[in-house]
């Protein structure tokens, strides 16, 4: 039988604590003494966006099964122990190779099937038009088809368990319930729909936004808009990209206060990320550059942000480093929360009965959290190197 124990102050009280954990699952949380000078631990990081990460590029096919494991290596690096490869618009035949080798990938790689929590399909049923659009190839954008879809479905082994889609098409609703009956989420992004057509899609059983804010027109109606009717729905969760660059803080901390406890972060990490600073070529931006302080944008113009290269802590950093909400939401904002849309396990976060994915932290004078290592079904997968300042993965 495996055990192992962590030491460490709880997230949520700064209290310290003793986590007890027996093949992976955790046996007992007991208090401890004398441990003031003790990292935090915090539930592993769930991120339900990651394009790529490393040159590893999960739109760009040919990619192998190897690229996948190194991708979840490197993601344990970032505190993220579980995540959502995501497949966007492409052909057909395309999406379907993508989804192909993500599922040979969980198959063949034991670490890589425990850390993917299923595939996140952002497109191709998204809206035409310029701005909502965003950076997804036109030629590919359709209306939901969901014969198609199941086509995708039966080559990822079942395993695209979230869809982006934009419910302005005339059969939306009718696609939702039915990826509703099969236990897929839908989220609603990259759209111009209407009011009336968001009150329905919700009605339908569309559950979530993604990355609301972004992938919409340059200028909006004052109201109605379909940002504030997505914000208005209770029903909704409202996922953000909180790099600093993709949403103002103000958007942020707004979007935050409106949806009162249904506010979560993703990455939407590129390959890019991890990359040193440099010009590059992207399949789907083109020309970008990457700059020293970490931010991608269009070779042509600056101004335009070619993707997100941040990872999630960054995220959770942003909004503590600018006092949006205080430590433990931030990270749940970060982990139970994206958890709990998948009924993941993990969502139950740090008890006794829950599977041990956590992660120790430092907290420096800003208020940043700084990784220290990372646990994965109750082993320790990544720890920073305290003498050489490097790290090591398991």
């Amino acid at each position: 039988m495996s055990e192992i124990t962590l030491r460490g102050r709880d997230y949520r009280t700064q209290q310290p604590v003793e986590i007890v954990a027996h093949n992976g699952n955790i046996s007992q949380i007991r208090p401890v003494t004398g441990g003031d000078n003790l990292p935090l631990i915090a539930p592993g990081l769930v991120d339900l966006q990651v394009n790529g990460y490393g040159g590893a590029d999960f739109n760009s096919f040919p990619f192998s099964v190897g690229s996948v494991k190194q991708v979840v290596q490197a993601l344990w690096q970032q505190g993220v122990t579980t995540f959502m490869p995501t497949v966007i618009t492409n052909g057909a035949d395309e999406i379907t190779e993508m989804v192909s080798t993500l599922a040979a990938a969980c198959r063949e790689f034991p670490s890589v099937g425990a850390s993917v929590a299923g595939i996140h399909l952002e497109g191709p049923f998204l809206s035409a038009q310029d701005g909502p659009r965003g950076a997804h190839n036109q030629a590919h954008i359709q209306a939901p088809d969901y014969a198609l879809f199941q086509r995708w479905q039966t080559a990822a082994d079942g395993r695209i368990r979230l869809i982006t889609l934009s419910p302005e098409w005339p059969n939306a609703d009718d696609f939702i319930r039915q990826c509703v009956a099969d236990n897929v989420v839908v989220s609603i992004g990259h759209t111009a729909a209407s009011a009336e057509q968001i009150a329905s899609a919700v009605k339908a059983g569309a559950q979530m936004s993604t990355h609301l804010g972004n992938g919409a027109h340059l200028t909006l109606p004052r109201h109605p808009n379909y940002i504030w009717e997505q914000l208005a729905q209770d029903d909704l969760w409202c996922a953000m990209i909180a790099d600093g660059e993709h949403l103002p803080l103000s958007v942020l901390k707004t979007f935050i206060r409106a949806k009162n406890g249904r506010a979560l972060l993703v990455s939407d990490v590129t390959s890019h990320a991890g990359m040193p600073p440099g010009h590059y070529h992207s399949h789907i931006g083109g020309d970008v550059v990457l700059s020293p302080e970490g931010r991608l944008s269009m070779a042509n113009n600056p101004a335009l942000l070619a993707g997100s290269v941040q990872g999630l802590l960054y995220g959770v950093n942003t909004l503590l480093k600018n006092g949006i909400v205080p430590l433990p939401e931030a990270v749940q904002m970060a982990s139970v929360r994206p958890a709990s849309r998948l009924n993941l396990p993990v969502a139950q976060g740090l008890i006794p009965g829950a599977p041990l994915d956590a992660i120790l932290l430092r907290e420096d004078e800003s208020h940043a959290l700084r990784l220290l290592a990372t646990y994965k079904n109750g082993a320790e997968v990544w720890r920073v190197n305290r003498l050489t300042g490097g790290s090591s993965v398991m």
